[in-house]
């Protein structure tokens, strides 16, 4: 066969087998095609079958090629050759029942992995020969076994389940409101007359007892007048209850303590009462104007308290069973980076959006500094982890299917079982084994798709030979 011809067929081959490709890997679809050019041939000549990467990357070419900085591909000849599949190996002769150390061939499958199957050596359309199969390879537990050196390519890897504390964190967004318990009002109880407003506008802060304004109020007045004449008459003075009913009315129109006691000791009746906030905190209206004429319930200021604040978290109905009372969070303003908050969850809102499909928690916040401000975007980890040890395996060694969930677990000697998992909660790299594994088992955490590849393929053809053996 001249090289020429052998090129070309190669690379008509090459072109055929383009899905092997993309399964088999570059090395082993290279391996394969150009087995068919003639390695007898290739050998008596000495010329070479291939060309490959001089790094030893994976890059093959049937012709002589440079890298892009120049340099040569390694010219590999048929001699140099490797062989990429443990099982293409040149296989011992099959022995009878009274060979001696031998194992004995039941079968020859395809060698491009096609269900086909034959009782003697033979090949394929493309001269490939049949790659053989021996008792002990398959097993009826339906686990499968791979070669040392297959298992070295691939990269299995093992590690035993083990008892780990799975930490799995709620991540959900949400903006910041003010506590409806620290929320005050300063409304007139009566009609009354705004004569002076302090220097106060909205978003300022102020605190507790500080001057808001000045107010006439003929209201209040009379019932100062009437307080005052209780407390200063010789017949009612020495009666300490009607004092104190003249004082609750005062009180009852909400005026001031401090008012009241500046009445108690001036001994008269002041033309203007004036009025202060009832809690420190940041003005958030002001509608006091001087001059004005206020009607009873008039809101004039309306002042809250920042210290304490309230994130309100949407959390997606999918992780709402994971969310309970008391679990701590950890919550940061997008306004602040590298600034967390810490607190717990104290409500869950009975309610699902509709619109979003989303459930509201809420977090009671410390903000000392008052940089949380209401309407801020905040995101919230939510810890849903108990703090208890369980059984758990890294992600990576669970093939999840949606409806099924299996590992394959490493019984020794290249032997690989594949059993169905009950999981539970996910975090850390690490996921809850609750059913199916015991503390111990070792499980395969690294190229468990290439195996259910192969274990796959190792069924398909198994019960291909059983059906041709019927």
């Amino acid at each position: 066969m001249t090289r020429p011809f052998a090129a070309s067929l190669a690379a008509a081959l090459i072109a055929a087998a383009g899905i092997a490709f993309v399964v088999a890997g570059p090395q082993r679809l290279a391996a394969r095609a150009l087995a068919v050019i003639g390695p007898a041939a290739a050998e008596e000549s000495g010329a070479p079958i291939y060309y490959q990467d001089p790094d030893g990357k994976p890059s093959y070419s049937l012709v002589p090629r440079k890298t892009p900085d120049g340099r040569d591909y390694r010219a590999v000849p048929a001699a140099a050759d490797v062989s990429f599949d443990d099982d293409q190996a040149t296989p011992p002769m099959a022995t009878t029942a009274g060979g001696s150390g031998e194992r004995k061939i039941k079968y020859y499958r395809n060698p491009m992995g096609l269900p086909d199957t034959s009782p003697s050596p033979k090949k394929d359309s493309m001269g490939m020969d049949y790659i053989p199969v021996y008792e002990g390879d398959d097993s009826d537990d339906g686990s499968i076994k791979l070669s040392p050196g297959k298992i070295q390519r691939t990269g299995v890897k093992s590690e035993p389940a083990a008892m780990r504390v799975v930490r799995t964190a709620v991540r959900a967004p949400g903006t910041i409101a003010l506590d409806e318990r620290r929320i005050s009002v300063v409304a007139m109880r009566a009609e009354s007359f705004i004569l002076k407003v302090a220097d106060v506008t909205t978003g300022s802060h102020v605190v507790k007892g500080q001057p808001l304004m000045e107010v006439y109020s003929p209201s209040v007045s009379s019932a100062a007048a009437e307080y005052l004449t209780t407390i200063t008459s010789k017949t009612t003075s020495g009666d300490v209850q009607y004092g104190r009913g003249s004082r609750q009315r005062l009180m009852n129109l909400d005026v001031p303590d401090a008012a009241i006691s500046a009445i108690e000791k001036s001994r008269t009746v002041p033309t203007s009462i004036g009025w202060t906030s009832p809690r420190d905190g940041i003005v958030l209206e002001r509608n006091a104007v001087e001059g004005m004429r206020v009607e009873p319930g008039g809101v004039l200021f309306r002042i809250a308290d920042h210290s304490t604040v309230w994130a309100l978290i949407d959390v997606a109905e999918r992780d709402l069973g994971m969310i309970a009372k008391g679990q701590p969070v950890t919550v940061k303003a997008r306004s602040f980076p590298g600034r967390e908050f810490t607190g717990k969850v104290q409500v869950i809102y009975p309610e699902i959006n509709k619109e979003t499909r989303t459930a509201r928690v809420r977090i009671e916040l410390q903000n000392p500094d008052l940089i949380l401000l209401h309407d801020m975007y905040v995101d919230a980890d939510i810890d849903t982890g108990s703090g208890e040890a369980v059984l758990a395996v890294p992600e990576s060694a669970v093939m999840d299917t949606g409806s099924r969930q299996a590992v394959f677990v490493d019984k020794g000697q290249g032997r690989l079982e594949p059993r169905d998992v009950k999981l539970g909660h996910r975090g850390g790299g690490f996921v809850e084994v609750r059913q199916g594994l015991a503390e111990g088992d070792a499980v395969v955490v690294s190229a468990n798709f290439l195996i259910d590849a192969e274990s796959n393929l190792k069924a398909a053809l198994k019960g291909f030979a059983e059906g041709a053996q019927q």
